[in-house]
């Protein structure tokens, strides 16, 4: 039998997942009968048949409608768990079971789950989020059963022109999507209407005629420009969900009316960046004023936000406290309005299980006005299911108890930002579930104490306590921790102090599992515990003006180090504070240093010499001075320095590092040679830089030569620089042994006087050569006849100098070219004929030339087959180039 399923299959995996899904929801004694009756027998009917089998075998029922109803949306269009659940229960398809124990949303929830497990629905996962698609060959299949006989092609309904509406039909239509505006008297006629959704940029008003739709359960004019809601919706007494977008005057008087609402979907775009520096928010959408006697909505389940007003206005905190059922997330706003803790406890959130996650946030004050922020907060208790909370511009001085009496024992994300009186910290250490915690601008906060950890844990050590703690784990689930612009820190305690002052703790785990760390914008802060405390730490970063000590204690206490990135203060060379640190242990191991003027210099080349760095980048490192011992030749794969402007050695064993793909040095003027290799460590000769793909040498300028050796084994190398050495006398390069070579370039060294390189002509790769300026005698000795040679040779860039007056004779030889670039020939007045037999040429690069006047004969660039010329700081040519005025122009 397994043999004749996968026959059927034929290879298509949608018909594997069919197949599969259908059988695993059945026992295993109906397989071979759901086999063979439905898709083994006889005529099979392709993957269609598959598909209708899948389907006959549904259960129960309804779920076949929801499923036909999901083809109303094009093909690869992304279906959302709660929309599809929202539509479905509009339609009538999730009825509840007779003792009305289930929300019909948990039974759409629950069909879902069947389409997904049957394979008739797909789940896509990114990092945005989860949804839903339908294959095309299912869309199709779904589709014909939405419009079966006929039956219902006039129920289910999504048109791009109200011109496409069948006027005859609109009395049994039930679902309508429309993209663009209906007149009000069109409306109307749509009587017994379920599911209403307008969208386009051109709709900008709902039709008075909406309060008709005594049917409607649904209204969606998210996707709209309608900004204003007419008194009329408030009649629409069976509405369940209603999606609207940003509104300018606020809802209806009446809303409170619409006593089936569930789901209340309002986008008012005021997204919390948490990377925004910016102190001030935007306060789109947190103004308007909530349906007055919200809390007649005794069936909703989602508000997204809460904007407290005034409660003889009926829009008071004590509204949600009738408010059982809801669920998700809910903020709630201008906590400042709530006169204390009895107010706060009307909203009754420690009795809705169902909520996941909670913003409290208060409205701006003056720092100095009296306010009862503690009591609030105290009455704001949430229920021990939440899984998130956020308090923003609480301006109390310390935290309820609720905080810390293990209440939220479910608790996985905590975020506290801008509470501008805190002082203490609340203690979070036993949170069992707590995963992420940020904390952001606490102004007030100059120390994170031991009381951080544990409510038993006293800041004097608590020596009058009388409790023994043999094992204590303190944050046991935290994974990421961001400590951000806390401008007044200036200590966070190290938990482990608490062994010899607050009892006696024989065993001790502190963040066992923190794997982020983030310290941004705190440069007062100098005393933080010791990084070997966080054993599973994989991101450090400290960066905007931290201080050196920070930077000196997580340097002096790295074990393991895999990635580091160091970057120095940018506005403040000679003070006391780092820019930027970063640590970062996978997926390779790397250091990168940048600057750091303010680090002792043992310390950084210290950091150099980890045995096991994979990617090394120096950048600006005055203080670094040598890399003689550095010692990862098994490992390293890049190094790269740059404007290091001390730094006088290179690595020892740099003829070792077996691994080393990727070598550049730049603006390091102090070296003065590469050493030579040693013959007592070589692996021999042909082990010397085996793995080198690209080597560049930029502007060092007391190096005098490269020894030929360095380059005996190096038969991966493609990419070949030096640019700006000029003291280099002498590069005696046999191109023979590096066979792999695409791109030379040699440029700009010009004493360069001694032992050319040689061997172009055995180069098979050869794609682009860079070369000059020459002098008198070098162009003479170089390989022109092997550069000619070369069939695979395309992009050729010259250098010339001040007192060149022609171009070298010898370029007429490179006649396959195809691209030339010509620079900085300070005396050449007209360019030679001959390179009108450069047959392939298509482009040709003039700059610097500030006495050439004229290009090559009329015949001589007829010959070419130009697309492309650039002149550029040759004011002679290019006056006579102008369309206006230049003789050369018409030629051109």
């Amino acid at each position: 039998m397994r043999h004749q399923v996968l026959r059927r299959c034929d290879g298509l995996p949608l018909a594997a997942k069919l197949i599969g899904g259908l059988l695993s929801k059945k026992r295993k004694e109906e397989w071979p009968s759901i086999l063979e009756e439905s898709l083994l027998n006889g005529d099979q009917g392709g993957i269609e048949q598959i598909i209708k089998v899948s389907f006959d075998h549904l259960s129960p029922v309804p779920v076949k409608k929801c499923f036909a109803y999901c083809s109303i949306f094009h093909q690869d269009t992304r279906l959302e768990q709660d929309r599809l659940v929202e539509l479905w229960m509009a339609e009538g398809f999730l009825q509840p079971d007779s003792q009305n124990e289930r929300m019909m949303e948990k039974i759409g929830y629950e069909y879902l789950r069947i389409l997904l497990q049957t394979s008739l629905l797909e789940e896509v996962k990114n990092e945005w989020g989860t949804w839903y698609k339908m294959h095309d060959l299912v869309h199709d299949f779904a589709k014909s059963i939405l419009n079966r006989n006929g039956s219902n092609q006039d129920r289910y309904l999504a048109v791009y022109s109200p011109e496409r509406i069948n006027e005859k039909a609109s009395a049994s239509l039930r679902t309508l999507f429309l993209k663009g505006g209906i007149a009000d008297d069109m409306l109307s006629k749509f009587k017994h209407l379920h599911v209403l959704k307008l969208f386009g940029a051109d709709v900008k008003a709902l039709p008075t005629s909406i309060g008709k739709l005594i049917h409607l359960h649904l209204l969606d004019i998210s996707g709209s420009r309608i900004r204003t809601l007419p008194e009329s919706l408030c009649k629409l007494y069976s509405l369940q969900t209603l999606r609207i977008g940003m509104l300018v005057d606020g809802f209806p008087k009446e809303m409170s009316n619409l006593i089936s609402m569930r789901h209340l979907h309002y986008d008012d775009d005021t997204g919390c960046d948490d990377d925004d520096d910016d102190d001030d928010d935007d306060d789109t959408g947190r103004e308007i004023q909530m349906p007055s006697g919200i809390g007649r909505w005794t069936c909703l389940q989602t508000l997204e936000f809460f904007n407290i007003g005034r409660q003889e206005e009926g829009r008071g905190i004590q509204e949600l406290g009738t408010l059982q059922d809801l669920r998700g997330s809910l903020e709630i706003r201008n906590l400042e309005l709530v006169n204390g803790k009895d107010d706060a406890e009307l909203a009754n959130l420690s009795k809705k299980p169902n909520m996941y996650r909670l913003v409290f946030e208060w409205g701006n004050r003056d720092r100095e006005s009296d306010n009862c922020d503690e009591d609030v907060l105290e009455g704001l208790q949430p229920h021990p299911n939440l899984k998130e909370l956020q308090i923003l511009k609480f301006m109390g001085d310390q935290f309820p108890q609720w905080f810390m009496n293990l209440t939220l024992t479910s608790l996985v994300e905590l975020r506290v930002e801008e509470c501008t009186r805190c002082r203490k910290l609340p203690a979070l250490g036993q949170l069992p579930f707590l995963k992420r915690l940020y904390l952001t601008r606490l102004k007030n906060t100059t120390c994170i104490g031991l009381s951080f950890y544990s409510t038993s844990a006293e800041e004097d050590g608590g020596s009058g306590g009388s409790s023994t703690i043999s094992r204590q784990t303190f944050f046991p689930a935290l994974k990421i921790l961001w400590l951000k612009g806390m401008k007044n820190l200036e200590e966070w305690k190290d938990a482990h102090e608490m062994m010899s002052t607050a009892g006696e703790v024989h065993v001790m785990d502190v963040f066992p599992v923190l794997e982020k760390l983030y310290i941004w914008g705190c440069p007062q802060l100098t005393t933080i515990p010791t990084p070997s405390r966080f054993p599973s730490l994989d991101v450090l970063e400290i960066k905007r003006n931290c201080h050196v000590l920070v930077a000196e204690k997580v340097l002096s206490n790295i074990t393991n180090l895999s990635s580091l990135d160091l970057r120095g203060d940018l506005w403040d060379r000679g003070g006391q504070c780092i820019k930027s640190l970063k640590l970062v242990k996978r997926p390779e191991s790397s250091l990168s240093i940048d600057g750091c003027h303010s680090l002792p210099t043992a310390m950084l080349e210290r950091l150099c010499l980890f045995p096991t760095l994979q990617h090394v980048e120096l950048m600006s490192a005055h203080n670094i001075t040598t890399l003689r011992r550095m010692s990862c030749a098994a490992c390293l794969k890049r190094l790269t320095v740059t404007f290091c402007e001390n730094l006088r050695e290179l690595p020892e064993d740099l003829y070792q590092f077996q691994t080393l793909e990727d070598l550049e040095i730049q603006g390091c003027s102090r070296i003065k040679s590469f050493g030579h290799p040693n013959p007592k460590n070589s692996f021999g000769q042909r082990g010397l830089l085996k793995s080198l793909k690209r080597f560049t040498i930029d502007e060092c300028d007391e190096l005098t030569r490269l020894p030929a050796e360095m380059f005996e084994s190096c038969t991966s190398l493609r990419k070949l620089t030096l640019f700006k050495c000029r003291s280099l006398v002498s590069f005696p390069l046999d191109l023979r042994r590096t066979p792999s070579l695409q791109s030379f370039s040699l440029c700009g060294c010009p004493n360069w006087i001694a032992e050319m390189p040689s061997g172009f002509g055995h180069l098979t790769s050869l794609r682009e050569v860079s070369i000059g300026p020459f002098s008198d005698y070098s162009v003479i000795e170089f390989d022109w006849a092997g550069l000619a040679s070369s069939s695979t040779l395309r992009h050729v860039y010259l250098y010339g100098m001040r007192d060149t007056k022609s171009l070298p004779h010898q370029l007429q030889c490179l006649t396959t070219i195809t691209s030339l670039s010509l620079r900085y020939f300070g005396a050449i007045e007209a360019l030679p004929d001959w390179l009108g037999n450069f047959a392939s040429l298509g482009e040709l690069i003039l700059l610097g030339c500030p006495k050439l006047e004229y290009l090559p004969s009329l015949d001589a660039m007829e010959r070419l087959k130009l697309r492309r010329l650039e002149i550029s700081y040759c004011p002679l040519l290019k006056r006579r180039c102008t369309p206006q005025s230049g003789s050369e122009a018409k030629d051109l």
